[in-house]
């Protein structure tokens, strides 16, 4: 299941809690600028960390977990968690929680019943990640992953008659060609690989992945607008149905060896680990995205795709040859290209132009300059095409 982002909610601070409007404009800007800096480490780590421990907690030696019962443990701890925080937003009063539950989950049950879409789809992506990446290095599936952006792109502009500027379109095709590169490499036998894993299964299963991602989020996107549940509700009834979903995908899966060998089977405090990054990792990049614009947000992307890369050397003896450094480099430049604003690259596009030739684009004489770009993450105009998706893809 994709955590719902905090970013459309707008919550009063609590008691204690020194609003952004109350301080002194230097001592706002550099709270900002540090929440931005906490915000980048805390996407960079969960990106790679959540690949990294999936990727050596399915390949360390012994008796090996069900990935079905890490899907569906997750999804519990991530509704508890959800769970606790309505409790404490209601002040600690049972009655009130059970009240607000039975009139947001029950009897508006409409909205609720919304969520089983992508819920299902959330729940295919967590077991179709397990796959991939018990298949392919975890740097591979880094870089591979990032095909999540071509497939937004692609059905945010199908569902929600979005547009795409022509350097997103380059970035784009630059993204896949990167792609392309990278499983080219590991097709032709980048360095030595287990027995048991096969390439084509990973690719299969991070492409349909990546498919779910982008339809799921969009799909999310186009049903909650204008929603005025919090961003803990959102995830206690996608919790509710990613628990019921992966708890039949389990049965139908592995329900056999699951009653033979019993639910917690295989599990060390490696797999504990992966549940709870799963489960919490998710939550809090929902808290901190709303600090992140998109730019920090690519920023972020590109970071965890090198700290895999340079983990999986150390931890897993990846090598890294020409191919697969020009591929990830073109998916890197990709995901920063992609996600500057529309403005911004209008003026990268008219400095180049200046600068191979006469200048055709200077400001006419009489005419009021343009307006300054602004730096507010709420502003359309100057935002990049990335939707702003109300989830956070899983692994990403």
């Amino acid at each position: 299941m994709a955590a719902v982002g905090a970013g459309g909610s707008t919550a009063a601070p609590g008691p204690g809690v020194i609003s952004a409007g109350t301080l002194e404009p230097g001592t706002a800007s550099a709270t900002h600028r540090r929440l931005k800096y906490i915000s980048l480490a805390v996407l960079v780590v969960q990106n790679a960390s959540l690949i990294l421990s999936i990727r050596y907690a399915r390949t360390l030696p012994g008796d090996r977990f069900f990935a079905t019962t890490a899907v569906v443990m997750a999804e519990v701890l991530k509704g508890l968690t959800c769970l606790l925080l309505l409790f404490a937003q209601k002040r600690g009063n049972l009655k009130h929680l059970v009240l607000f539950l039975h009139e947001a989950v029950l009897v508006q049950y409409v909205d609720t019943l919304k969520l089983a879409v992508p819920s299902l789809i959330y729940t295919l992506q967590n077991n179709l990640q397990y796959v991939a990446i018990s298949n392919l290095p975890a740097a591979t599936f880094q870089v591979t992953y990032q095909l999540k952006i071509l497939t937004t792109a692609l059905f945010s502009v199908l569902m929600l008659n979005r547009s795409l500027s022509r350097l997103q379109w380059a970035s784009l095709l630059l993204l896949f060609t990167g792609v392309a590169i990278v499983q080219a490499q590991q097709a032709g036998g980048g360095g030595p690989r287990p027995l048991d894993q096969n390439p084509g299964v990973g690719l299969a299963a991070v492409v349909a992945s990546c498919l779910s991602s982008g339809f799921a989020g969009v799909y999310f996107e186009k049903i909650l607008k204008g929603s005025s549940g919090s961003v803990w509700l959102r995830n206690l009834q996608l919790g509710l149905f990613g628990t019921a979903l992966g708890l039949v995908g389990l049965w139908w899966a592995e329900g056999t060896a699951v009653a033979r060998r019993g639910f917690f089977f295989g599990y060390t405090p490696a797999v504990w680990g992966v549940v709870l990054n799963q489960a919490f990792g998710g939550l809090l990049v929902a808290v901190v995205v709303k600090y992140a614009d998109n730019i920090l947000k690519g920023f972020a992307t590109s970071l965890s795709i090198v700290l895999s890369t340079v983990a999986s050397i150390r931890l897993f003896g990846f090598h890294v040859d020409p191919l697969f450094a020009l591929g990830a480099g073109l998916v890197i430049g990709a995901v920063y290209l992609y996600s500057l604003p529309r403005g911004t690259a209008k003026a990268i596009a008219s400095a180049s132009a200046s600068a191979s030739g006469p200048c055709m684009h200077q400001q006419p004489p009489g005419q009021p300059p343009p307006p300054q770009l602004s730096s507010h993450r709420g502003d359309l105009i100057t935002e990049p095409f990335l939707p702003k998706l109300l989830t956070k893809v899983k692994g990403s």
